[in-house]
């Protein structure tokens, strides 16, 4: 019995010990826990998908049975998979299925996009998509019209690349019941012309008359969109991502996926406001789910709207609109007690501040709070696009992470100047004060308001420059972080920012094992070389989730 006994448990750890994966003569970087960049060639891979040991060069290779697993990366660059600490995940996936204008050169080129999508849309239903940017075409604020031009026949309804602001068309403004009697509602604004007519443009809460009426995807819809976010985001190596704005079917969806092994990244859930949290999980956050690849664990409320739709809300008015200061969402009273009863049911707080006004706000907010909650769930602004200089120390004092989004500032530099003026542009994207008053930053990209590579998101951080290599020198070239501290705050920063650090966001022992291999070597390629890179494979949890060229792969 005993010797029968002892055969079972050799059995035990010889099927424990198989199905190891190594990676051999490879580039590899990651940081460690005190943010020291480490370099190895090789990785050894355990059969629960974590990391069992980083191989220097020269070390002999780990010992492999039968049912192992060995990768030759021929001298390709291996690093930790990349999070995102800002996205919305379904939003990407309903974009890459619907009219995108993204990419729209001017107010024509969009007209044209439009029209040439519902020309291929024989459907009788809505019109959806989203993307454009009038800054970027030089213009005003488009108007009904100019979308009646493209298509009348149907309802459009096209969200602003920032998602704070949406342009309909004559039909989807009549069956909204939008008119010149319509009152803006409350954190919302109704663009109008001279006479008070509805223009066609809708601020922030306004997009909700529009938004009530439009009728939702279908549940086959959201199945498709996810499963085509999940694969753009392991194509530009994206292993997690913090997705702001979670809603009960997204979270429905996530947990379809979860259950039929289809969880292709690791999501850390932040709901879409109090109602949304309360319909997934009421009582506390959700553990960890699916070999940690899903967790609700935060609540996302919002401050204010968007600096390109003049949302923001500002201490003085606009440089380029005297009689605004923007859009105040939540009154003092309304917001501490949203952030109280989050942190008191173990949630952690996620609010969208961009204006200096909301992130003054947001700061008052959390000294409140702070003495009954502490700092464990590391509280979070999202964006900090414009702060007072006098609230950069704040952020280090209540230990209030700044989750901020490189490629805003590269997108954002010419209208943020007229938006603010230059006085307050010293605030403004200014990640290299806020780390210097030591101040935790995460970085992320808001996709898909912007693109979802986390390698444009290095290269704006340390450039300032954008994709086409202007400004010469960069904008505001002082508030450049290293590659270093970007490779951060893609990777450790945003696992902390996520209370996930014990288990992603570098390669040591017992972390997840979530790679990449990539073209080339980030840390010694020329910075403007940065949206170059391509990755070649993505791996989660030990386990391939995407190569290039491979069937399903790009």
């Amino acid at each position: 019995m005993r010797a029968m006994l002892a055969l079972l448990l050799l059995g035990a750890a010889t099927s424990a010990e198989a199905a190891k994966t190594l990676v051999v003569n490879a580039n590899g970087y990651t940081l460690e826990a005190n943010g020291g960049l480490r370099r190895f060639s090789g990785l050894l891979v355990g059969d629960d998908g974590k990391v069992l040991a980083l191989l220097q060069r020269g070390a002999a290779e780990p010992k492999l049975v039968a049912g192992d697993f060995r990768l030759d990366a021929k001298g390709r660059t291996l690093i930790p998979g990349l999070i995102d600490a800002h996205g919305h995940l379904m939003a990407l996936g309903l974009q890459l299925r619907s009219l995108d204008l993204n990419a729209a050169t001017s107010l024509a080129d969009a007209q044209a996009k439009t029209a040439a999508y519902a020309a291929k849309d024989t459907s009788s239903g809505w019109i959806r998509g989203g993307g454009w940017n009038q800054v970027s075409w030089g213009t005003g604020m488009p108007t009904a019209a100019d979308l009646d031009a493209a298509h009348a026949a149907r309802p459009v309804w096209l969200s602003r690349v920032d998602g704070h602001a949406g342009w309909a068309n004559t039909a989807a403004l009549k069956v909204a019941g939008i008119t010149r009697a319509t009152k803006d509602p409350a954190g919302g604004r109704i663009l109008r012309d001279a006479a008070g007519n509805p223009t066609g443009v809708l601020i922030d809460a306004a997009m909700d008359l529009v938004e009530k009426v439009a009728p939702p995807p279908s549940a086959g819809e959201m199945e498709k969109a996810l499963e085509a976010a999940l694969k753009h985001l392991a194509s530009v190596g994206l292993t997690g991502v913090h997705d702001m704005g979670v809603e009960p079917q997204a979270w429905a969806l996530y947990r379809a996926f979860g259950d039929d092994g289809r969880l292709s990244l690791r999501i850390t859930g932040y709901a879409a406001g109090m109602p949304s949290m309360e319909a997934i999980a009421p009582l506390r956050p959700t553990p960890w789910l699916y070999g940690d690849r899903l967790r609700l664990q935060g609540v996302k409320i919002y401050g204010d709207g968007a600096l390109g739709s003049r949302g923001a809300w500002l201490l003085k008015p606009y440089s380029d609109e005297p009689g605004s200061r923007g859009l105040q969402f939540l009154d003092d009273t309304k917001e501490k007690n949203l952030f109280s009863r989050s942190n008191y049911l173990g949630y952690q707080v996620a609010v969208h501040a961009i204006g200096d006004a909301a992130i003054r706000q947001a700061l008052d907010s959390f000294a409140e709070i702070r003495p009954t909650y502490g700092d464990k769930l590391r509280n979070r602004i999202e964006h900090a696009q414009v702060i007072d200089l006098a609230d950069i120390p704040r952020f280090a004092e209540l230990k209030i992470t700044a989750s901020v989004q490189p490629t805003h500032a590269t997108s954002d530099k010419a209208m943020a100047e007229s938006r603010i003026g230059p006085d307050r542009l010293q605030g403004a994207y200014a990640w290299v004060s806020l780390l210097k008053a030591g101040v935790a930053l995460a970085l992320g990209s808001d996709f898909p308001v912007e693109p979802a590579n986390p390698f444009y998101g290095l290269h704006a951080a340390v450039t300032r420059q954008d994709r086409q290599g202007q400004p010469p020198g960069g904008w505001h070239p002082e508030q450049a972080l290293t590659l270093q501290q970007a490779f951060s705050g893609f990777t450790l920063d945003a696992a902390k920012a996520g209370l996930a650090e014990d288990r992603v966001g570098t390669l040591e022992v017992g972390r997840w094992a979530d790679f990449l291999l990539l073209d080339r070597d980030p840390f010694t390629i020329a910075p403007a070389e940065l949206p170059q890179v391509v990755v070649q494979e993505t791996w989660l949890g030990g386990a391939r989730v995407f190569v290039r060229g491979a069937a399903g792969g790009q």
